[in-house]
Formats: structure tokens, C-alpha cells, sequence
């Protein structure tokens, strides 16, 4: 079985956290991943199957079984039918872990900010860095009311054992308010001293967390922003488009899982479609620009994407770009997903 391709896992259990907030525990070795990743979900439909990605709040560094963490949003398909329909002994189809957001040195100090359910990949990463590393941890972490709070007592717990490394400020918008990013630039200060910042959770909060930082002068490429946008169709059994039409074409050189490949690209093609057409095991999930699982760099010549709705400015300047929307521009390009 290819690395990337979608698998069956079976549900060994079904954890309700909050009133609107499961997680699911899958059967059997976990497949490798890195704390802060996602799964993408398949979720049946009448119309066609589509998918969602759902962060791990499970550590690879503590937890024996994967589990991710879902909580309800208002309208909100995919989220409602796994709330709802998903029990011990359901099978699911999933793609493997991707993503990005996860800390290049789990032994450093961390800032972590966490809105509501964005606090599934920062438990994920707070585990494995008190687990591997020796750095001091501050989270804050906002919700709408004390019943709202996910993995409190794991939390309480965490903070109980690692009172020297954790720190946890729990911002509840029932008795505070709405966070601004005057008072987040207060409350984060004494942990602003070059730490790597990452940040999950509802639009408002992250960009109100974001002009905290930036207005206490830290620098852009340590902050790191996880954002999921909903997708909008499905990742099972899209077709592959190479266009090959005799137009020009460039050249490619791909790192992958160690290896170096060389490749003709033609220039009306995407750069996933060109992997997979060929025989790579590149991942991907969502194929449509909306989340960065198949997102590798840019280490030599220029590409366009079609769309981007998840990579920040400050990935774009670091090389990064989304294999799936992606069209050459020189007639050179080298990527590499193991940068």
C-alpha cells in the first residue's frame, strides 16, 4: 500500500469531552506522525463523498492509539455526521497524518494559543515537547464558558506534573470577555523572549493573537498559524489532470521520502497531478488549495498558484507552496518535501 493512500481504520471509542466535543480512538499501531498533524476524514453524503480534516490530539510520543477530536459547528456537515453517527466498532476512511504545524525542536520553550477546539493539535504538541523535551510550555487558551473548556482536567493534569514547564491561562469569554489582542499582549509578555509561537482556533482570536504578537515586536517567522478551511468536494477518486498537449514544459527535480527524481512538467499541469501520474507517493488530502497536506518547497526557480487558502505570507517567503495548485513558471523548478 502506497504511504499517502487512504486506509480503513476502526473505531475502538468514542470519548465525549464536552457537550459538543468527541474524539475518536482508532484500533490498532498508530501510523507515524508528528505532534500537530491532522487526519483527513472521508464523510459519506448522498450527493458524493466528501472530506474534512480533523487535528490528532493524540502525542506519538505518549499515546499508544491515534484519536482526533471533533466538535460541532453550527451547520456544519461533516462535524454533525461524526458527532452523530460514529460509534466503537465504525470503520472510516482516512487519509494518513499531514501538516505542518509542528515545532522544528520540541526541546524549546513554547507559546501556544488555543481557541475552542484549535486546542486539539496544541495538546497534541504540549505532550510530546513535556514528554521529549526539557523547555518551559505557556498556553493560553480561550472558550466560551467553563463548559466549553476541552481536555481540562488533561490539562490540569499536565500542569499538576510539569509545574515547573506548564503554565496554562484559561481566558473564558462568559466572564472576561472577548480576548483583544491589548490584553493578550499583556498576559504573553514575560514568554515573549524569542520562543516559537503557534496559534489555533476561531478567525478572530488568531488574528487578535497575531496583532499581539506583532505589536510586542516578535518576529513573524516564529509564529506559526494552523487554519483549516472547510473543503469544499471530495479527495477519494479525483482524477489525475496531466495536460500533455505539446505546449512547453519545464523541468522538475523532486525530493521525496529520500529520493531524487527528475521530471518533465508540463506547464498547463499541477504539480500533484504530474507526481501522481508518474508513480510518486506524494501526499495530499484536499487536492483544492484548502489545506496543506501536500504542501512541499520551493528550493529553486518560480511557480503561480491557481489557489491558496492556507498558507500565510510568511510561508510563502520561506519557500513553501501547495503541490496541488501549483504551475510552473521557469523552465527549472526543484521542490522537496523533506526540507
Amino acid at each position: 500500500m502506497s504511504d499517502h493512500a487512504p486506509r480503513e481504520l476502526v473505531v475502538k471509542d468514542v470519548v465525549k469531552e464536552t457537550g459538543d466535543a468527541h474524539s475518536l480512538v482508532f484500533e490498532g499501531s498508530p501510523m507515524p506522525y508528528k505532534p500537530g498533524q491532522f487526519l483527513t476524514l472521508r464523510i459519506p453524503s448522498d450527493r458524493e463523498p466528501t472530506a474534512r480534516c480533523y487535528s490528532l490530539s493524540s502525542s506519538p510520543d505518549v499515546d499508544d492509539l491515534l484519536k482526533v477530536t471533533v466538535k460541532r459547528t453550527v451547520d456544519g456537515y461533516g462535524s454533525n455526521w461524526v458527532c452523530d453517527n460514529i460509534t466503537p466498532g465504525t470503520t472510516v476512511e482516512v487519509l494518513p497524518p499531514a501538516g505542518h504545524f509542528t515545532p522544528r525542536d520540541l526541546g524549546a520553550d513554547l507559546l501556544l494559543f488555543a481557541g475552542g477546539s484549535g486546542i486539539t493539535p496544541v495538546i497534541s504538541i504540549i505532550k510530546s515537547a513535556l514528554k521529549r523535551g526539557r523547555g518551559t510550555l505557556a498556553l493560553v487558551y480561550a472558550n466560551r464558558d467553563e463548559a466549553s473548556v476541552i481536555f481540562g482536567l488533561e490539562l490540569a493534569e499536565l500542569s499538576r506534573t510539569h509545574p515547573d514547564r506548564l503554565v496554562v491561562h484559561h481566558w473564558l469569554e462568559s466572564v472576561q470577555g472577548l480576548p483583544s489582542s491589548v490584553q493578550l499582549a499583556e498576559l504573553v509578555r514575560p514568554y515573549v523572549d524569542g520562543r516559537e509561537s503557534f496559534i489555533c482556533g476561531p478567525g478572530p482570536y488568531m488574528e487578535a493573537v497575531n496583532v499581539a504578537l506583532r505589536d510586542l515586536g516578535v518576529p513573524r517567522p516564529l509564529v506559526h498559524i494552523e487554519k483549516f478551511v472547510s473543503l469544499s468536494g471530495t479527495t477519494w477518486g479525483a482524477p489525475v489532470e496531466v495536460v500533455d498537449d505539446g505546449g512547453p514544459t519545464s523541468t522538475v527535480h523532486v525530493e521525496l521520502d529520500g529520493d531524487a527524481k527528475e521530471l518533465t512538467w508540463p506547464q498547463q499541469s499541477k504539480l500533484l497531478d504530474l507526481l501522481l501520474a508518474k508513480g510518486l507517493d506524494a501526499p495530499y488530502s484536499c487536492r483544492q488549495g484548502d489545506c496543506s497536506a501536500c504542501a512541499c518547497k520551493l528550493l529553486e526557480g518560480e511557480v503561480t498558484m491557481i489557489k491558496n487558502n492556507v498558507l500565510e505570507q510568511q510561508d510563502l517567503d520561506e519557500g513553501w507552496i501547495l503541490a496541488c495548485q501549483s504551475l510552473p513558471l521557469s523552465d527549472v523548478v526543484k521542490v522537496s518535501y523533506d526540507a
